[in-house]
Order: C-alpha cells, then structure tokens, then sequence
C-alpha cells in the first residue's frame, strides 16, 4: 500500500475544517471519496471512483464525483496528473514525492523516486540561479507488457 505522511483520520479533520471555512456543509461522499482514493493508492479517474462509489453509495452520480473532485483539488487533498487525452486521474496530496512512469498503450502508472534524479534537478535549477518551487516529472513509455504482447 502506498505511503503517506498523514494518516486518513487527519485528512478527514482537515477536510471538515475547509468544508466549515468554505461554509459548506459535511457530505459523506466527499468523505468517501477520499477513502476510495486513500485506500486504493491513487490514479483512479472519476469514472472509475463512480464505479467503487456506486457499489456502497447508490445515490452516487458521476456529476457529483467531477464536482467534488475538483473541490478537493482546489482545497488541496487531491492532485490530479494528466495521463492521456482520456482524461485525468486522481491521488491524496501529501504523500512522499514521487514521478510517474506512464505507459500510454494500457495506461499503468508506476510511481518512482530517483535520489540522483532529485539531485540533478536541483543543480539544473541551481545553474540558472533559481529555486525549484515544484515539479512533476511523467515519463511516457511502452511498458513491458504491452511490449511484449506486440511480439506475440
């Protein structure tokens, strides 16, 4: 399971926190919809957190999984990464840092973390006498599977 540095208890507090500040009121799919997405790692897309939503919120509509997932990408719990012209996927915010290997025949994400990758940005960025304020690094690729069902 993937790491993260808050525990989901602690999202949930903050997330009843900016619900308050924003004046909404406490919704159990907002809630939910950050479980799916904790428990599960990440990188599903709205239709596919619809899906796992609709097995134990029947009430659940597609339309209200984009509204939210855009609330909680604003508010800061949930970041979204790109992944073809299909659309986006979602993850928590605040998990350990981490790029994206990102196969684009079956769509795989792959997270990984490169010390001297991490390094050789910093002395790029340095080089121009900058600060790295942020970066997301996605490698598009064919990946092994899908390379080798192209040779069978």
């Amino acid at each position: 399971m993937r790491q993260y540095r808050d525990s989901f208890e602690t999202i949930l507090e903050r997330l009843h926190l900016s619900i308050r500040k924003n004046g909404l009121k406490n919704s159990k799919q907002r809630e939910y919809i950050l479980k799916v997405l904790y428990e599960n790692g990440g990188h599903l897309s709205p239709e596919e957190i619809f899906t796992i939503a609709r097995k134990n919120h029947k009430g659940a509509s597609l339309s209200s999984i984009y509204r939210i997932l855009a609330f909680l990408e604003k508010e800061g719990f949930v970041l979204s990464i790109e992944v073809d012209s299909s659309g986006r996927k979602y993850e928590i915010a605040g998990g350990l840092h981490h790029d994206h290997i990102i196969c684009t025949e079956c769509g795989e994400i792959i997270e990984f973390y490169n010390e001297a990758l991490e390094q050789l940005q910093n002395e790029i960025v340095k080089s121009y006498e900058a600060v790295l304020v942020s970066h997301d690094m996605r490698l598009f690729v064919s990946c092994k599977q899908c390379l080798q069902k192209r040779t069978s």
